[in-house]
């Protein structure tokens, strides 16, 4: 039986003291009004009203059993209120996943948008791998890889990233500065573990292309440890330009082989596909679109200055 359903109507023959007046308040016959009341007493196996010809009368137990249900009806209404509200009003825990570097480049966008919409708690989750939102139970994952493991998912594009070769003043001064990426052949070039960084580095010339293979001097599959190492002068590194960008403007760094761009591929903002788009997750995306653009660019601008190249 339907318990809930069950818990209205003897609720609602309490307040109108009667069968009739119940059915009519519920626009059903007393008849059911009756039937209903009937199987949740055999259900509860217990009395819960007297009757009499003239007068309805709760039992102890229907006195018990009529103020936890009006606590479980109450809270019922105030979950499906929220819940119908939460395409509505972002609100709840908003649980994203983020590649570790990507994710420290928003932690911007999760200020800003927690003084936008204070009542969504975020959790964010850093690691190295793309997880399954379904099955993980992540709302939004930001990944760089635009195979959707799933056809019930949604991709967003947010736009697009690169990276560059950079090297320490240090490790130039001692080596040397590679002018074309043929030069790259006689200089340690640092190894990234990580699907979006892994195999040759590709210079495209023209039709043709200069294809050149990181050493294995250095692996590591965290692009804050490969800008490290490469600060440290072990080689030249390949980051991501917005991981470089503050190394550069502070001179730590230098940017190589301007105006190559390497590893270009689209970010995307994976989601589970909904009819009813949660609030949280609607805004959060938009936040990103509207203000990623620009958290972008300004890393762009650094790294495409000509007096930071060499």
């Amino acid at each position: 039986m339907d318990m809930l359903h069950a818990m209205r109507t003897f609720a609602r023959v309490v307040e109108c003291g009667s069968f009739a007046a119940a059915a009519n308040a519920l626009d059903i016959s007393a008849a059911q009004v009756s039937r209903i009341v009937a199987e949740l007493e055999n259900q509860l196996q217990t009395r819960l009203l007297h009757r009499t010809t003239r007068r309805l009368r709760m039992s102890e137990a229907g006195e018990r059993f009529l103020e936890r249900a009006r606590q479980i009806m109450l809270l019922t209404e105030e979950a499906m209120d929220e819940a119908r509200g939460a395409h509505l009003t972002p609100r709840g825990r908003l649980r994203l996943h983020c590649p570790h570097g990507l994710g420290m480049l928003l932690m911007p966008l999760v200020a800003g948008y927690n003084a936008v919409c204070p009542e969504v708690v975020i959790e964010l989750t850093l690691s190295q791998r793309n997880p399954d939102p379904l099955a993980e139970g992540h709302d939004v994952v930001i990944t760089v890889d635009e195979a959707l493991p799933d056809s019930q998912l949604i991709a967003v594009p947010l736009g697009t990233i690169f990276s560059i070769p950079c090297a320490a003043p240090s490790y130039l001064q001692a080596h040397g500065v590679p002018e074309r990426p043929e030069d790259l052949h006689e200089h340690s070039c640092l190894r990234m573990a990580y699907p979006m960084y892994e195999g040759d580095w590709v210079f495209p010339q023209g039709l043709d292309q200069c294809v050149i293979a990181p050493r294995d001097s250095f692996l590591t599959n965290v692009a804050d440890a490969m800008l490290r190492a490469s600060e440290l002068g072990m080689g030249i590194g390949l980051l991501p330009f917005y991981t470089a960008s503050q190394a550069i403007v502070q001179g730590r760094l230098r940017r190589l082989l301007a105006p190559y761009r390497l590893r270009e591929c689209a970010l995307y903002a994976i989601y589970p596909s909904r009819h009813y788009l949660d609030a949280k997750v609607r805004t959060w995306i938009d936040y990103m679109k509207e203000q990623l653009p620009g958290l972008f660019a300004g890393h762009e601008r650094i790294v495409d200055d000509p007096q930071y190249w060499r």
